[in-house]
C-alpha cells in the first residue's frame, strides 16, 4: 500500500464467531463454525470529516430524500472489502440491519465486547435494584475513545478459519461500581447532554461539526451538512484511493499468511 497522510478513521479488531456465540442468548447466534474469523469495524471520531463529509459532497444530489446518509456512506464503504479480499467469500452486517420480525442480526455491543474492543457495561453486573434495571440498557466504553465512536458492521471471511487466533479480554476502565452506575444513568437518562461519552479522559472526540449533526433531529441534520464548505474544511481527496478506508485490514494479512 501506498502511504497516506489521513488520519485512519477506522479501527478493527479480529474475532472468532465461537466468542461471539458464547457472549450471546441463543436467539442471536450465528451458524458458523467457532474458529471462522470475523472483523468488527469500530468508526473513529475522525470518520466523519474524512469518510462521510466528503461522501455526501460527492452525492449530494443521490441522497435527497434518505432518511439516514450515514447508513448509506456504510453501505459504501464496506462495499469495498471483498474488492480488497478477492479471494476471501465476505459478508458484511451493518449495525442497523435486522431481521423481517424487528430483531437485530447482530448484537454488536456483545461483538465489541467478546472481540476485546470495547467494554460491555451492563446493568445486570452492578448493584441496582430490579426495577432500576429494567429500565436501562447496557453501553460500550472504548479505552481509547471513551463513548466517542460507533459499532458500525462487523466483516465475515466466511472461508478463513483461524483456531489458534489469541483472545484479548476487553479492558475495564471503569473500576468503580459507583462510576459504573453513573456511566449508565447518564446514558440510560441523560445520553442527550453527551456526557457519558467523557466518563473517562479520551484521545479524541467528536468535532463540534459532528456533534452539531447528530444532536440535529434527522430531518434538520441536511442543513447542517450544507452548511460545509468542502474547500475550506474537507480534503476530497480522502475517497481518491479505496486503500485508506481499511489501512487497518493488514492484520487480515498477518493472520492469513501465518
Amino acid at each position: 500500500m501506498g502511504q497516506h497522510q489521513t488520519k485512519p478513521f477506522w479501527s478493527l479488531e479480529a474475532i472468532q464467531i465461537g466468542w461471539y456465540n458464547a457472549f450471546v442468548r441463543p436467539t442471536f447466534k450465528l451458524d458458523y463454525d467457532d474458529d471462522t474469523v470475523a472483523f468488527l469495524i469500530i468508526s473513529a471520531p475522525k470518520m466523519f470529516e474524512n469518510a462521510f463529509i466528503p461522501f455526501l459532497l460527492q452525492r449530494s444530489n443521490q441522497l435527497v430524500g434518505i432518511n439516514d446518509p450515514i447508513d448509506e456512506c456504510m453501505k459504501f464503504y464496506f462495499s469495498k472489502i471483498p474488492e480488497l479480499f478477492p479471494c476471501y467469500k465476505i459478508k458484511v452486517i451493518h449495525d442497523f440491519e435486522l431481521h423481517p420480525n424487528r430483531r437485530p442480526k447482530i448484537v454488536m455491543q456483545s461483538v465489541a465486547h467478546a472481540a476485546g474492543a470495547a467494554y460491555l457495561y451492563h446493568p445486570n453486573s452492578l448493584s441496582l435494584d430490579n426495577e432500576k434495571k429494567k429500565k436501562m440498557f447496557g453501553v460500550c466504553i472504548h479505552p481509547k475513545y471513551g463513548g466517542w465512536f460507533a459499532l458500525r458492521g462487523v466483516a465475515f471471511f466466511e472461508n478463513l478459519k483461524c483456531p489458534d487466533l489469541v483472545r484479548i479480554p476487553p479492558c475495564d476502565v471503569i473500576p468503580s461500581e459507583d462510576d459504573k452506575i453513573k456511566l449508565l444513568e447518564l446514558y440510560n437518562f441523560n445520553w442527550t447532554d453527551w456526557r457519558f461519552r467523557d466518563i473517562i479522559p479520551v484521545a479524541e472526540k467528536y468535532s463540534d461539526l459532528q456533534i452539531k449533526y447528530f444532536s440535529a433531529t434527522p430531518g434538520n441534520r441536511e442543513k447542517v451538512y450544507c452548511k460545509v464548505n468542502c474547500k475550506d474544511e474537507i480534503s476530497l481527496n480522502v475517497l481518491a484511493s479505496k486503500e485508506v478506508y481499511f489501512l487497518n485490514f493488514a492484520s487480515v494479512m498477518a493472520i492469513t499468511e501465518s
